[in-house]
């Protein structure tokens, strides 16, 4: 059978990536070029500074990705863009380029869901078993999505509010941590005591639902009246106390979601799967199914998972045309159940 090699760009937030992956799971290179240091003196991603920097890095990112594969030009069997949700300019870029890309060399374009391809990083270092759940928790996203099958995608349970990892951001940012905080309270966390009872919304509710909005006000709340009283609190307690409350809403609602969705797999993706917390609760608390998390390298924004998720489009020759255009609210299909 001859090899097939599918190149993938994505260009959803921040980070410009480009990959090359060989049949279904053989990453051959998965070039990042990340904006951080840009992003970091404004506590956040600026769209616009975004958009003007996977301009400047696109093409040299898809160079740099088919040198690394040592793959040519001649032996791609199709590109995969990232196309939604995300910001409306960086994704513009990749899409653009993408649809260049196929059109000067006569390969099929495929448009693939960034949050499908978090779930589906998890393929390039375990097989996935179906059905599966996946927890998806990310900057921009917390959902619960069934999968019954490679490329159908059910959420039944999202965020009503701030995703979780918006909610690090928010409260790293109030106590005055680096952006992206996540890391940083996820080491705080591990270091102080869970000395503040923060709420845990809808944890007792009999859906699939979160809320992170009351517990990033309670903590808002807590540190600017200690500042106004000239009281110094613990960054580590903070931090602990924070992590304990949004882990504790996490398993509750993953625990509820996988006693209601019989299933093979648990798969936890997104850049907060990369939350050690997280990790060890998992493993603590969940032994009855299996969970599969992706590697570090491969939580963040890559195009090594777009590429994976693209696999199961190209086989079913879910092929977009040449006027695709970026969804920037892309979403799954929300189950009725």
């Amino acid at each position: 059978m001859k090899d097939r090699y599918i190149l993938a760009i994505e260009t959803s937030c921040d980070e410009t990536s480009v990959a090359v992956l060989k049949n279904d799971d053989e990453l051959l290179s998965n070039i990042i070029a990340s904006q951080i240091v840009s992003h970091k003196r404004f506590g956040g991603v600026v769209p616009e500074v975004a958009s003007r920097h996977h301009v400047e890095q696109i093409t040299l990112c898809i160079d740099e990705a088919l040198a690394e594969a040592d793959v040519e030009v001649d032996q791609l069997d199709a590109v995969a863009v990232t196309y939604g949700p995300g910001l409306v300019g960086a994704l513009l870029v990749g899409v653009a380029a993408a649809k260049a890309f196929a059109w000067a060399n006569s390969l099929p374009l495929i448009p693939v869901n960034h949050m499908a391809g978090h779930l589906w990083a998890a393929r390039l270092v375990d097989e996935l078993e179906f059905p599966l759940l996946a927890l998806l928790v990310s900057g921009g996203h917390t959902e619960l999505v069934y999968v019954e099958e490679p490329g159908s995608y059910k959420i039944v349970g999202e965020t009503r509010d701030d995703a979780v990892g918006e909610a690090y951001d928010k409260v790293g940012r109030v106590m005055g941590l680096t952006y992206p905080s996540g890391r940083e309270i996820d080491q705080l966390a591990h270091i102080g005591k869970d000395i503040y009872n923060f709420p845990r919304a809808m944890i007792k509710e009999n859906n699939l639902e979160f809320s992170f909005s009351g517990l990033k006000s309670a903590f808002i709340n807590l540190k600017h009246n200690a500042d106004q009283k000239g009281e110094t609190l613990s960054n580590e307690d903070l931090s602990a106390s924070f992590q304990a409350a949004v882990l504790d809403i996490l398993l509750a609602k993953t625990k509820k979601a996988l006693a209601q969705y019989p299933v093979k797999n648990l798969v936890v993706a997104g850049g907060v799967a990369a939350n050690q917390g997280l990790r060890e609760r998992l493993a603590e608390e969940i032994t009855d199914t299996k969970v599969i998390i992706p590697p570090l390298r491969l939580c963040g924004d890559n195009a090594g998972m777009i590429a994976a998720a693209s696999v199961c489009e190209y086989e079913k020759e879910n092929f977009a045309p040449l006027n695709l255009n970026a969804i920037p609210s892309l979403s799954f299909e929300v189950s009725s159940d």
